[in-house]
C-alpha cells in the first residue's frame, strides 16, 4: 500500500556551461530540448507537480546552461538551451550548435532525447532541422507537442499524424499540456519504458 503513496519526485541537482562539467555518476539521461518559450521548463514543473523546480520565463532564451534535475534518484531530466532564438549572437548560437551536437553524438548516459514542438506551429524550419538530424542518426527520441490546451483535438490529431509517417525513428508522439495537465502521466510513464 505504502508504494502507492510514493510520489514522482523530482529534485533540481545543478547547472552546468560546458559538457567538462556534466555529471560522471553514469545515471541515464534523458534530454528535453525545443525552440525558446516552446515550454520547457513549465513541462518540468508540471511533470514535478510544482511550480518553481524549474525557472520559467517570459523572456525567450533564457535557459543558457543545461539544467538537471534528479527524477527518483534514477535518472537525470536535462533542460537544455532553446534553440532558434535570433535575438542571441552568432557566436553563442554556433557555441550552443556546437554542443549541443557533442553532447548528443558523445554522451553516453544520454538515452532519450525528448523534442517539444508547440502543437499551434507545423514544421518550422528550427524544429525540421532537429528533427531531421535526429532521424538521420537514428537517434532514440520522442516529440512532445506541447501547449494542446490552445488547439482542437482535430488540429492535435493532424499534427500528431504528420509527425508519425514523417519520423519512422521516432519513438512516439506525447500530446500534453502543462497548463491542466493533460498527458503528464502517459509522459511519464513513456519515458520510464524507453530509458529501462
Amino acid at each position: 500500500m505504502l508504494a502507492f503513496l510514493i510520489l514522482y519526485m523530482i529534485t533540481f541537482k545543478a547547472s552546468y556551461f560546458t559538457l567538462e562539467q556534466l555529471p560522471k555518476d553514469g545515471k541515464a539521461e534523458v534530454a528535453f530540448i525545443g525552440r525558446s518559450n516552446v515550454g520547457k521548463s513549465s513541462l518540468i514543473n508540471s511533470l514535478a507537480e510544482r511550480k518553481d523546480i524549474a525557472k520559467v520565463s517570459s523572456t525567450p532564451g533564457k535557459t543558457q546552461s543545461f539544467n538537471y534535475f534528479d527524477v527518483d534518484r534514477e535518472y537525470y531530466l536535462v533542460d537544455m538551451p532553446g534553440y532558434g532564438f535570433a535575438k542571441r549572437s552568432l557566436d553563442k548560437r554556433e557555441e550552443w550548435s556546437g554542443m549541443f551536437e557533442k553532447y548528443f553524438e558523445g554522451r553516453l548516459e544520454l538515452k532519450l532525447i525528448c523534442v517539444l514542438v508547440d502543437s499551434r506551429h507545423r514544421e518550422l524550419d528550427n524544429d525540421s532541422l532537429v528533427l531531421d538530424w535526429l532521424e538521420a542518426n537514428e537517434k532514440k527520441w520522442v516529440v512532445v507537442l506541447t501547449k494542446i490546451d490552445k488547439i482542437s483535438q482535430k488540429e492535435i490529431a493532424a499534427h500528431k499524424k504528420i509527425l508519425e509517417e514523417k519520423y519512422r525513428f521516432c519513438a512516439g508522439v506525447v500530446p500534453v499540456s502543462s497548463k491542466n495537465g493533460i498527458g503528464i502521466k502517459l509522459l511519464r510513464s513513456h519515458i520510464k519504458k524507453l530509458i529501462s
